[in-house]
């Protein structure tokens, strides 16, 4: 069976190459519409052992597609009708494809494993229809190719809070430097790699950099995983060795030789979800989100309730704060577009109460106890509501959020889902240092060494008759605690406009 689907799969990418898969102009739409079959056709149930994120749910058997050979090769024309308005965000993305096709093993691999977790591919396409008509409507601005779409679904299934071992986040999975280098901002209160707007719009800043330094979209994606100093190496030896420098006769890692078959393979299914026997999730080609300028003082939860949202949901379309609660202005909240005046009257409203949340400023010698007494916060609660972990010693300076006259229970709750707090409990506990628990061959300083000279006597040892000692092993010297993570520290972002289609840079 599966060198059956490979020859299948092999004749559809060579259709493809060869041009036999055209768009047809709608005069031809209904002569053609019979060359693709969507009847049902029988399946089995296969088991899955697939890892993938935290918010997609665990697969444990999904059906396999059966895909009917007639169709695969009969050299049939697939239409296209681009005399009118797409029909939905699907049909709009695959009328501007423009990158080369790659058509090789690795593409099919990649297919057949999509096509055989159709749950799993359905649930990340409509998590990601919710940010699509944004994302499309910027790449078509630019002029650039709707491929570039779907290439957040390879970076991160279309998971905004998604964070990678190499400390990569958001969406578009950008490390903390290439994310400053692109004016994201990163400090305390937001992380903007995260915010679906600013990371889309630096993710195309950054490839139409590489693509401009490249002139081929291939090299300008795999720069995009491997990084662009990499790439430009590994077309240096070719060329010094003769060899060509284009894509495919590049060395590169495994997970960038992979990279761009994903997205062939996520590009050959939108093109021709028919083809495969699959429907793809609905999501209409139109402005689903509009982005609602937050009053300083919101919590999170506050903002979750007047939008009438479930909390979890809320967070999705605003993932880019690390604080529960909102105290720079400037700032919005992206809410579905039929609920946005609604909730933008009840915005207004909690403006005009007086209450809410600030920044309080640590004062020299003051203690964190102080501050949550005064705000009448237990300390525990005062370190979660700023992602600090216990034993925290915050020096003078320090930006602590805290409430004004507002019930914290809602934020307390909104702490515990952000992602700042999942790291901080990721993070081993700070612990009371102590002569004993130093490394050895490290020695005190010669002050603290005087000192505990001055404070020890010897003492003789009693001769008592005992049995002898047991050889015990020597343990381990202590590892070194890990670095804390370096403070991130840029000016956050003020956004402005109304609709999240209109949010530029």
């Amino acid at each position: 069976m599966t060198r059956e689907y490979a020859v299948l799969f092999f004749l559809f990418l060579a259709a493809l190459t060869a041009g036999t898969l055209v768009f047809a102009p709608a005069a031809h739409a209904q002569e053609t519409a019979a060359a693709v079959q969507t009847g049902p056709a029988p399946v089995e149930e296969v088991a899955t052992d697939f890892s993938h994120d935290p918010l997609t749910s665990v697969l444990t058997s999904v059906p396999s597609p059966h895909i009917d050979p007639e169709v695969a090769s009969s050299g049939r024309v697939l239409t296209l009708d681009l005399t009118n308005d797409a029909n939905d965000i699907w049909d709009r993305i695959r009328r501007g494809y423009r990158i080369t096709d790659l058509s090789n093993e690795r593409v099919t691999e990649q297919q057949f494993f999509y096509l055989n977790h159709p749950g799993f591919l359905k649930q990340v396409l409509s998590r990601g229809g919710r940010y699509l008509y944004y994302i499309v409507d910027e790449i078509e601005r630019r002029g650039l190719p709707t491929e570039l779409a779907l290439l957040p679904m390879v970076e991160s299934n279309y998971n905004p809070l998604a964070y990678s071992r190499a400390h990569a986040s958001g969406m578009w999975q950008f490390i903390p430097s290439t994310g400053r280098h692109y004016k994201l901002t990163q400090n305390h209160w937001v992380d903007e790699r995260r915010d679906v707007v600013a990371s889309t719009n630096a993710a195309l800043d950054y490839l139409q950099n590489l693509y401009e330094m490249h002139g081929d979209w291939q090299l300008a994606l795999a720069s995009y995983n491997w990084g662009e100093g990499a790439v430009a190496n590994a077309i240096n030896k070719n060329r010094a060795a003769g060899l060509p420098a284009e894509y495919d006769a590049l060395n590169m890692p495994a997970e960038t030789r992979n990279y761009i078959p994903k997205l062939q393979a996520i590009k050959n299914i939108i093109a021709a979800p028919e083809l495969f026997q699959l429907e793809l999730p609905y999501v209409a080609n139109e402005q689903l989100l509009t982005a609602v300028p937050a009053p300083s003082g919101i919590d999170l939860a506050t903002a979750a309730d007047y939008a009438e949202m479930p909390l979890r949901e809320f967070l999705s379309l605003n993932p880019g704060y690390n604080r529960p609660a909102i105290t720079v202005p400037g700032q919005t909240l992206i809410v579905p577009t039929d609920r946005a005046d609604r909730f933008a009257t009840r915005l207004d409203e909690f403006a005009a109460s007086g209450k809410g949340w600030r920044s309080h400023t640590l004062g020299k010698g003051e203690k964190l106890e102080e501050v949550a007494r005064r705000h009448k916060l237990t300390l525990p609660q005062l370190l979660q509501l700023n992602a600090l972990p216990t034993g925290s010693r915050a020096s003078a300076g320090h930006a602590l959020l805290v409430p004004n006259g507002i019930d914290p229970t809602g934020a307390l709750a909104v702490s515990l889902l952000l992602p700042d707090n999942a790291l901080v409990k990721a993070r081993p506990q700070p612990r009371a240092r102590s002569q004993k628990g130093r490394a050895p061959g490290k020695l005190a300083s010669a002050k603290k060494q005087r000192k505990t000279a001055a404070h020890t006597r010897p003492v003789k040892a009693k001769t008592v008759a005992k049995a002898p000692p047991k050889a015990v092993a020597k343990a381990p010297p202590p590892k070194a605690a890990p670095k804390a993570a370096p403070k991130r520290v840029a000016k956050p972002a003020s956004v402005t406009k109304t609709t999240l289609a209109q949010k530029k840079p």
